[in-house]
Order: structure tokens, then C-alpha cells, then sequence
């Protein structure tokens, strides 16, 4: 095992009901910028039940954040911290809010020039607005991480940083009831290849990180899909199941003193960025070319993989590992989500221009021991045709 150092000190409140401890979570003389999406939270109640929460504060509102949270969006909230003097953020969402809160956050306090630098310069900050989450999308596990996703003129940048980790969120699964059905499929691939990205590299004989990241996949692979089934779709313990796995998968737990991955994500983003496809979708599309590029350097994992999470004990290895990674694409299918870039109207013409973002991007090393290459990422992408 690596050596690591750990520490979330994000407190979770869940269970159904639980809006209402925002009031004590934060403080009373705060003046809170209340930050979301589209409006979907005012007609599903949770809108509501946060105003009704908020009653003995002082607070404002921000809506209109998009999925994958553009700069420019992002940037009009720096008019209302400034004038109203605000000092805390709660951010009512599934993770473009809450990423958006991150950067919001950093950007109010920032004392750079440009707070795009925060991105495309990665420039380190030294403070930050303190935040809350009010989740209602489980996927992305922001509500209790320090990561966060920025689009600017078609370029999708991370940041990172413990001091816009959230304080508090709250996990209601009672809310994820009026999701779609397209969300609720992107939302648990997400939180699948977020495990896989810590899990599927090379063995340091992590037992403790491998058991929890292969629990989180059973359940996924488990509960994902009575969610979108018409006999267990309302049922309150799958979507608790859900909702918790998506913030175990990326709360820091699982990668701690592990090698991580993360080649699907950098490849994805420019999938987005360069055609709007959804976060999930794009690495339902690339993580099953990532393991047959991959399989020689990922060899003992996947077999690993195909043993314990898919129960496959029969055939030679390369059997093995290939009926894992068709189990896994049948996965995703059943969640209803591309595996190939044709099921989203991409074909080759379209590879030279991805592989250019990346290497604009500088991702031109990636993966668990850097040497994804240009070369290969995109042999990953014609693989994925």
C-alpha cells in the first residue's frame, strides 16, 4: 500500500427530512448566497424545504447553474457576494452546483488577477467562501470532495482544493425520486467509473481499498438498475444504496494509498467539451476502450475485477477478462447509456480534433503510471468507434 494521508471532514446528514438541519449547520448570522440549477428543485419541494430551513437567516439567491457550470454563469454571482457582503454558499443541486459552488467560492476570495487561472493555470488560492450542499442528483460525490469541473469557451478544466471540501451536505434519497430516468442512469454510471478510475490499476496489495471499491461496484451493479425498473423505482432503500455509494466513491476513501486512473475522465472531458455529450456518457463510451487498449498493463486487476465483482471463474484469463468487460458494457446498456461513439453520431473524423484538445490541454501522460500518450489515447478512441 501507498502511504497517504487522509481526512474528510465533511459532515453528512441523510436520510429523508434532513433539510431542515441546515438551520443549525449554518451559522445563524451568516449571509448565504442559496446557489441552483435550472428551477427543478422548486417543483419537486426541495426549494421549499430549504427556505423554510433558512427563515432565521439572512439569504440570497443564485439560480441558473448548468450542467457542466460555465465560467460566464459562474462569474455573475461575484456581483451579488460583492453587493450583499456574502460569506457562506449553499449550494442546492446534483454536482454541476456544487462544482459551481467550488469555484464561486475560490473566485471570491481570490487574489490573482484572473480567476480563470484557478483552471488553466491551476494558480493555488489561500481562501475560500466556506460551503454547504443540499444534494438531490447522487453521481459526482462532490457534495464531499474538494474537486470541481469548470467549462469556459468549450474547454473543461478541474480544479482542486481542500478549502472548497463542502462543511456539511445533505443526503436526502427521498428527493432523488423525481430525477429521470436519464439522470438516474448517468448518475449511477458516474459514480461506477469514479471507483473504477481507483480501483482498475495495479495492485499495492491495497486489501482494504479493493474490498470497499468492489462493494461499491456490486451495489451499483446491484441497485442501478431498480431504479429505472417500474416495480422498485420509488423504493427508498435503493435509492439510499445509490446515493451513498456515489459519495463513498469519490469522498477520498477508496483512493487512499491506491494508484489512480482518471485517463476515462481526462479523454471524456473533451468529449464534452467539444460536443456537449453528458459527464457519464461520455465515460460509458470511453472506460470499455480503456480496458481492451489497457488490458496488458491492467492485466492482474481485471481478472481481479472479473473474480469478484462479476463472479467469473470459468475459461483462460483473456476469456475472463473479456466476458468482464462485455458484463461491463451490458451494465452500462441496462443503464441505458452510449458505449460507443457512433451511439452518440461520432465517428473517425472526429478523433484528430479530440486528440488535439488534449494535447491543447497538456493531457498528453495520463493514466495510473503516465504513459498514456497521445498515440494511445487515441488508439482508446478508435476503440471506442
Amino acid at each position: 500500500m501507498l502511504n497517504f494521508n487522509f481526512q474528510n471532514p465533511t459532515k453528512i446528514n441523510f436520510g429523508p427530512g434532513e433539510i431542515q438541519t441546515i438551520s443549525k449547520e449554518i451559522p445563524v448570522d451568516a449571509r448565504v448566497l442559496v446557489v441552483y440549477g435550472g428551477g427543478s428543485i422548486k417543483g419537486n419541494g426541495v426549494y421549499q424545504q430549504v427556505i423554510d430551513a433558512l427563515k432565521e437567516h439572512t439569504y440570497f439567491e443564485f439560480s441558473g447553474i448548468e450542467p457542466n457550470p460555465t465560467y460566464d454563469t459562474l462569474m455573475k454571482a461575484q456581483t451579488i457576494i460583492k453587493a450583499e457582503k456574502i460569506d457562506y454558499l449553499l449550494a442546492v443541486g446534483g454536482g454541476s452546483v456544487v462544482d459551481g459552488a467550488k469555484f464561486i467560492a475560490a473566485a471570491a476570495l481570490f487574489e490573482g488577477d484572473d480567476p480563470w487561472d484557478i483552471l488553466a493555470k491551476q494558480q493555488a488560492f489561500t481562501q475560500a467562501l466556506p460551503i454547504g450542499a443540499v444534494l438531490t442528483l447522487p453521481a459526482t460525490g462532490s457534495e464531499s470532495n474538494g474537486n470541481s469541473v469548470v467549462t469556459r469557451d468549450g474547454n473543461k478544466l478541474p480544479f482542486s482544493s481542500p478549502l472548497v471540501r463542502p462543511l456539511f451536505a445533505v443526503l436526502d434519497p427521498s428527493v432523488t425520486f423525481s430525477l429521470s430516468d436519464r439522470q438516474i442512469g448517468n448518475g449511477v454510471v458516474d459514480a461506477f467509473i469514479h471507483t473504477i478510475e481507483q480501483y482498475l490499476t495495479y495492485s499495492v496489495n491495497g486489501k482494504v481499498q479493493d474490498r470497499f471499491s468492489e462493494g461499491l461496484l456490486q451495489t451499483l451493479i446491484e441497485e442501478g438498475p431498480k431504479a429505472l425498473a417500474p416495480a422498485t423505482k420509488d423504493d427508498l432503500d435503493v435509492r439510499a444504496n445509490i446515493m451513498w455509494s456515489a459519495t463513498m466513491a469519490l469522498n477520498g476513501l477508496i483512493g487512499a494509498g491506491v494508484p489512480q486512473d482518471w485517463s476515462t475522465h481526462m479523454i471524456g472531458h473533451e468529449l464534452t467539451g467539444a460536443f456537449g455529450i453528458d459527464h457519464a456518457r461520455t465515460l460509458s463510451i470511453v472506460l470499455p476502450a480503456v480496458m481492451k487498449v489497457r488490458r496488458e498493463q491492467k492485466r492482474e486487476k481485471l481478472l481481479q475485477y472479473a473474480t469478484r465483482v462479476w463472479q467469473i471463474t470459468e475459461g483462460d484469463d483473456n476469456a475472463r477478462i473479456d466476458q468482464a468487460i462485455r458484463l461491463t458494457e451490458e451494465f452500462f446498456q441496462t443503464m441505458q447509456v452510449p458505449t460507443r461513439l457512433s451511439h452518440v453520431d461520432l465517428g473517425s473524423a472526429d478523433i484528430d480534433s479530440l486528440v488535439a484538445r488534449l494535447e491543447q490541454h497538456g493531457m498528453t501522460a495520463l493514466g495510473e503510471n503516465s504513459d498514456i500518450t497521445l498515440a494511445i489515447s487515441r488508439e482508446i478512441l478508435t476503440q471506442a468507434l
